[in-house]
């Protein structure tokens, strides 16, 4: 159980690490209109996950181990939104299209509601 843990925690501080080194180089030479930073952090995370994801499901090119340090560790730090995308991916090859699109708009309008209430809260506290 603890040598899992260590797993997630080496991945988590590197994934961690490599969002801010890489939204921040974003940021340095992108426009400040959009929030390029993320948004290239979020396509990254999502493009790395499905390709970890099918070399260790699909090829068994990649340990166990290294898949939970990667996907759970690294993925879970630096990006949340790749798990949340092949988790609608997964509702849409289970041909759950309705619970896929429930997810997308429901979490996004859901997450934007939660953050501005979040920060009401916040300002009235």
């Amino acid at each position: 159980m603890y040598g899992k843990l260590l797993y997630v925690a080496v991945g988590g501080a590197l994934g961690a690490v490599s969002r801010r080194l890489l939204s921040g180089a974003v940021y340095k030479v992108a426009s400040e209109n959009l929030p390029w930073g993320t948004a290239v952090v979020n396509i990254l995370g999502c493009f790395l996950f499905g390709l970890v994801w099918i070399l260790s499901d699909e090829r068994f090119a990649i340990k166990p181990e290294i898949r939970l340090l990667l996907l759970t560790g690294f993925m879970g730090s630096f990006t949340t939104f790749s798990t949340y995308m092949f988790e609608t991916e997964r509702l849409v090859v289970d041909g759950q299209w309705l619970q896929a699109g429930a997810n997308l708009l429901g979490q996004n309008l859901l997450g934007f509601l939660a953050l501005v209430l979040g920060m009401a809260a916040g300002r009235i506290l």
